[in-house]
């Protein structure tokens, strides 16, 4: 992909321009809601994951969220908590947290880039390779915990073994 060229005149351009740029280049589905909010659904190898993308020009910061379909149920959210300050634990990069309003599991970023012209493609590309690969990593310990009822231990154990070759 070529590096994009976007006008500034001394303000922070808008990262959500290029992002919609990787999102065509990806032939992902999305909706840019307003030059300021974009959703993109993108197809992962354990579910289906829905990208928000928000833009705060007043602070020139990015926000960035991954969310997939899967609801806590109040009973094993204390396990989910627990869950997540371990794999939280392992993040280099954002954060894994549980919305309170719908009891939906997401991993989150904010970018800030307050003095810079612009965030640059690989910046984004790379948000994004980095947020999906964690929700993959992940994925399988949050469903041992939420749906195979195993306590956090167990199921974070179980999905960071990393295979060396296949079988």
């Amino acid at each position: 992909m070529s590096v994009l060229a976007i006008e500034t005149n001394g303000f922070t351009a808008n990262p959500l321009d290029i992002v919609e740029e990787i999102v065509h280049a990806n032939d992902w589905a999305f909706d840019r809601t307003s030059n300021d909010e974009m959703v993109v659904e993108v197809s992962g190898r354990w579910c289906s994951y829905r990208l928000f993308f928000f833009w705060q020009d007043e602070i020139s910061a990015m926000q960035f969220s991954s969310t997939f379909d899967m609801k806590v149920p109040s009973q094993r959210r204390a396990d989910v908590m627990e869950l997540l300050a371990l794999v939280n634990e392992q993040m280099w990069l954002g954060h894994f947290d549980l919305d309170s309003d719908d009891s939906t599991l997401m991993f989150r970023h904010t970018t800030l880039l307050r003095g810079a012209q612009a965030a640059s493609v690989e910046q984004l590309e790379d948000l994004v390779e980095i947020a999906l690969t964690e929700c993959e990593r992940f994925y399988p310990a949050f469903q041992f915990c939420v749906w195979g009822g195993k306590s956090a231990g167990e199921s974070v154990s179980a999905a960071i073994l990393d295979t060396v070759a296949e079988a």
